[in-house]
């Protein structure tokens, strides 16, 4: 049951593996989110529609959470570093294919080859991390982990707009491709080949989660553009949507009958904690991924920021979650992860609120900021404490598919807060008497017409609603959350955790 390399020799440090691996995860993290703030860019040069564009992220992300499933797997089989430096090669040479596209539906192609990189490249992190941090320091190794991914969220659109004004939405993915040659070198140098289990792979599992997945958020996603009603035939947007929960049931029904070894081992959600952090970051995900569209558009054609001055707005929250997550690791690995994370979903959710509630055509700025940076304290809570309790009660021969699964479930709630932000907008536009088109807007900004910019505004700050509403969910899951095991160890409790799985 032990493997001889569920931690690093004695004389080795594993945080400069660590600090290697969480470079290549930056840049496919940021990839989630930098292209909100060049939105407007692609829109006038491709000549492409809202729907459209928000298919280059969605394309992004279903790639990145189906095969997630099995990647995990496969690090487990052939190796996590080995399995890192091929997914980080394709991710590379597929962001410089992203920069050379001159089409809508080329540049959708080529991310979905980005995306296929990058899901074998996430479990690879977290796998790595359960097997060289010993138990009790993996609370602060998860921190880096999740600070990583939550900085990353932030700092996509900074860096987005930086890049759109100075030399084009095509760097956006150009400027991975050095990062990624360095990313390789370190993790070639740095990460340690660890020991390999064989696995049997549920191929009928990967085909039923990915055509479940791909029918459910083509459904959503494209609803609003087909009325909610036929696309062809006798394909409709309602059909698709329910053969894609139908899809999903057969998947669950599967992986509970598969005796031999599931895509998802059922038994991993036998921990309740494993359970309530997949849920929890969720809600999470779907948030951070679904905010960007309405906020870059609102401060490119109503407010006529340039996209660098439109990913500034997000500078506090990207400063506060710097400063705040290394004091969530060190509190993740000594308090309940109960308190941590309800205070987390709390200044997450009233930082919403906030936004909703002053959003404005003439919104002074601090009040944005001051939302902005207490979103950065809460998201700061979330990110590493969630990651290191869902993980921490696994055994090491379980690493690659309890990350495999951590990941595939955030990447879900990406997916479908990307898909489900695009509806929402399309249909407070509507509601408020607007349309949208590429001649409307511009990479600068302030197209717009004064008339305009006002039911413009309440479609964004509507949108933005749906929200708080799913971060309830995560709130009211993280009140389930039981005192990880080591805990109870440490402090000698003779009562076992009951649900912890083995």
């Amino acid at each position: 049951m032990t493997h001889t390399d569920t931690e690093a020799p004695a004389e080795t440090s594993p945080w400069p593996a660590l600090v290697a691996l969480c470079i290549g995860f930056f840049m496919i993290l940021v990839d989630t989110t930098i292209v909100t703030v060049a939105t407007p860019a692609i829109i006038e040069d491709l000549q492409a529609g809202v729907n459209e564009v928000v298919w280059v992220t969605s394309a992004y992300l279903l790639a990145y959470a189906v095969p997630v499933l099995i990647t995990g797997r496969l690090g487990d089989r052939f190796g996590p570093k080995n399995l890192y430096l091929v997914g980080l090669t394709v991710f590379t040479l597929a962001s410089l294919a992203c920069g050379l596209t001159s089409t809508i539906e080329g540049l959708i192609a080529a991310r979905v080859a980005q995306g296929l990189g990058a899901s074998m490249m996430t479990p690879q992190t977290m796998a790595v991390i359960t097997r060289i941090f010993p138990i009790e320091r993996r609370g602060s190794a998860m921190a880096l982990w999740g600070a990583t991914a939550g900085v990353a969220t932030l700092v996509g659109p900074i860096a987005g707009g930086v890049l759109v004004d100075t030399l084009g939405w095509e760097w956006i993915f150009f400027v991975n491709v050095p990062v990624g040659i360095i990313a390789f070198a370190l993790a070639w140098r740095l990460v340690p080949r660890l020991d390999t289990n064989d696995h049997r792979f549920d191929w009928l599992g990967v085909v039923l989660s990915g055509a479940g997945m791909f029918l459910l958020v083509f459904g959503i996603q494209e609803g609003e553009q087909y009325d909610w009603s036929t696309i062809t035939g006798p394909i409709t947007v309602w059909r698709l949507i329910v053969a894609g929960l139908v899809v999903m049931g057969v998947f669950v029904w599967w992986q509970a009958r598969n005796k031999r070894e599931p895509l998802v081992p059922l038994s991993l959600f036998g921990d309740r904690n494993f359970s309530v952090s997949n849920l929890a970051i969720t809600t999470v995900s779907f948030t951070f991924t679904a905010m960007g569209f309405p906020l870059m558009l609102w401060a490119q054609l109503v407010r006529g920021y340039s996209p660098t001055e439109s990913g500034l707005l997000l500078a506090p929250m990207a400063v506060t979650s710097i400063v705040f997550a290394p004091i969530a690791g060190r509190l993740t690995d000594r308090l309940h992860p109960r308190l941590l994370t309800l205070g987390g979903f709390a200044g997450l959710g009233v930082s919403l609120l906030i936004i909703v509630a002053v959003l404005d055509p003439d919104t002074p700025l601090w009040q944005l900021l001051g939302a902005f940076a207490l979103m950065g304290i809460g998201s700061s809570f979330l990110w590493g404490p969630l990651a290191t309790t869902a993980n921490r009660n696994l055994a090491p021969q379980r690493a690659g598919a309890g990350s495999g699964v951590y990941n595939a479930t955030r990447q879900v709630g990406a997916v479908l807060g990307s898909a489900a932000i695009a509806v929402l907008i399309d249909a407070r536009l509507a509601a408020n008497g607007l349309t949208f088109s590429p001649s409307e807007g511009s990479a600068s900004g302030g197209a717009l017409p004064a008339q305009v910019a006002g039911p413009f505004t309440d479609a964004m700050a509507q949108s933005l609603l749906l929200l708080p509403v799913v971060l309830a969910l995560g709130l009211v899951a993280v009140m389930f959350f039981e005192r990880p095991r080591h805990f109870a160890a440490r402090s000698a409790d003779p009562a076992p955790v009951a649900s912890a799985s083995r």
